[in-house]
């Protein structure tokens, strides 16, 4: 919402006030050598280090210039107060505690500090004559010195330490960010690829219950069922994607692969290896049995297809390499959301991806065999 103040901006302005304890050290002279016209100069030094001191804690914002006013401001008022009360010196204090919180520059507020104590020095030695109405005692000169650059270095290292925690907290907010558009990237490709499988199926398989309904009720009542069966699997498919859980296994997704090819009048061949299937490691399998799932999709939407192979081997180079071919007619000239999600996931396990288009649609998935590799499932 415009125009309100974060919480902790809140918190840190209202902790500020408490420094104000410091001011404490106006009044000693006042207390112990009484006089009106010291009290009455006191208070309106005093007054006008409020005034400052509320515009700084006001402007809360790193690098803002008016900040480097209010802190020009504070030491000006002190070198003005100094010569007739030692306790000005709290002004030189301020005016270190506040500037390395107000550039980010070290070497900077080194030499602001530096230039401060030679001006601190410069007007000890101008008032140095005692007798006079305004005075400054060398030992209040080294006093108030030796405080600005304790005081001074003292708050670079926390200011530097807040830098880093900001810095800190922005980069983990950004992982937060970035994992989060990756989880929602990682969701919309599974409801993707599981729904746009699904769904097909079921709208092939209620087609075909249309054209049976006169025909043959019978198979028609058959192929409604399915359909609802179909859609049962499809709602436990969504609620394992949205969980994390991305398929029931290659073995599973190849019988399905089967059963929707069948329905769609799509001879199926598979060709495992002699031994059967590799020990898959879940991440390789999750990939090849989405991989499938796609290209099925893919086959019954747009390829008008007759036949199809599938086919695993693994190649000479280690790699499992998984080959699906079909003879359709139309062929997929622009990857859409599917292919580019399956070209994803290959990639991120390492593997390589390929299509091509040669009397059909030849897809070719290489992932690399991992030192999982064990006996056939």
């Amino acid at each position: 919402m415009s125009g309100t103040i974060p919480i902790s901006t809140q918190r840190w302005r209202n902790w500020t006030w408490i420094w104000l304890a410091y001011t404490g050290f106006l009044f000693i002279d006042p207390i112990f050598e009484p006089s009106l016209r010291l009290w009455l100069a006191t208070l309106a030094a005093f007054v006008t280090f409020l005034g400052i001191f509320a515009a700084f804690v006001r402007l809360s914002d790193e690098g803002r210039p008016a900040r480097y006013w209010m802190i020009a401001a504070t030491f000006l008022l002190g070198l003005i107060t100094f010569p007739w009360n030692p306790g000005a010196s709290s002004f030189f204090i301020y005016a270190a505690a506040f500037l390395p919180f107000s550039i980010e520059s070290t070497r900077r507020a080194l030499a602001l500090f530096v230039a401060g104590s030679v001006l601190i020095v410069a007007e000890g030695y101008y008032f140095n004559s005692p007798g006079h109405l305004f005075h400054i005692h060398w030992p209040n000169v080294f006093i108030a010195i030796f405080l600005l650059m304790v005081i001074g270095c003292g708050n670079i290292v926390f200011a530097e330490q807040k830098r880093a925690d900001c810095k800190l907290r922005a980069a983990q907010e950004e992982n937060v960010a970035l994992a989060a558009a990756a989880e929602r990237e990682r969701i919309a490709r599974d409801l993707h690829d599981v729904l746009g499988h699904t769904l097909s199926v079921i709208v092939l398989k209620a087609e075909l219950a249309r054209r049976l309904m006169q025909l043959d009720p019978q198979r028609a009542a058959e192929e409604i069922a399915d359909v609802e069966t179909t859609a049962r699997t499809a709602l436990a498919e969504v609620r394992e994607a949205i969980g994390g859980y991305r398929s029931q296994g290659l073995a599973a997704e190849l019988a399905q692969a089967r059963r929707t090819l069948d329905a769609a009048g799509v001879t199926f061949t598979w060709e495992a290896p002699p031994e059967g299937l590799p020990a898959l490691t879940p991440t390789e399998e999750t990939v090849l049995s989405l991989s499938v799932r796609e290209a099925v999709t893919n086959i019954v939407r747009h390829a008008e297809a007759t036949h199809c192979t599938m086919r695993l081997a693994t190649t000479s180079d280690g790699y499992y390499a998984l080959l699906v071919e079909d003879d359709g007619r139309h062929a997929i000239r622009q990857e859409g959301n599917g292919l580019r999600g399956m070209r994803e996931r290959v990639s991120g396990l390492g593997g390589r991806f390929s299509i091509r288009w040669d009397r059909g649609t030849h897809l070719l998935i290489e992932l690399p065999i991992t030192s999982q590799q064990g006996t056939p499932a």
